[in-house]
């Protein structure tokens, strides 16, 4: 049986807990918890209530929390509520982020964060 590669959380999906994921993710939902992946799309509708770690990531719904990404997309319709750490930043006219922007450090791992508080 071969493993999967791509997982879907529907819009009527609410998770309370962290998603550790070796997958790439597709969240609509609402995650109460830490979200861990390789590669992460976000819904409109959706909102992460928790860290973001991915390799890539692609945000169009609401984080409450601090994000780490190597390749960051924040999407027009993304409204960010924390820190946020890039290495490739790319944010379209319209998005909303209150938080500060910085680039990761050097060796920074995407499965590695600082929680601070937004």
């Amino acid at each position: 049986m071969a493993s999967s590669t791509f997982s879907v959380f529907g819009s009527d999906i609410r998770i309370t807990g962290d998603v550790h994921a070796s997958a790439d993710l597709h969240i609509d939902g609402h995650v109460q918890g830490d979200v861990t992946c390789t590669a992460l799309v976000q819904g409109e509708g959706s909102e992460i209530q928790g860290a973001v770690k991915a390799e890539t990531a692609r945000l169009s719904g609401t984080v409450r929390g601090t994000i780490s990404a190597r390749d960051l997309v924040i999407l027009k319709s993304a409204r960010i509520h924390g820190d946020v750490h890039y290495d490739s930043l790319t944010i379209e006219q319209g998005a909303q982020v209150d938080g500060r922007f910085a680039p990761r450090a050097a060796g920074e791992d995407s499965t590695v964060v600082s929680l601070a508080a937004s």
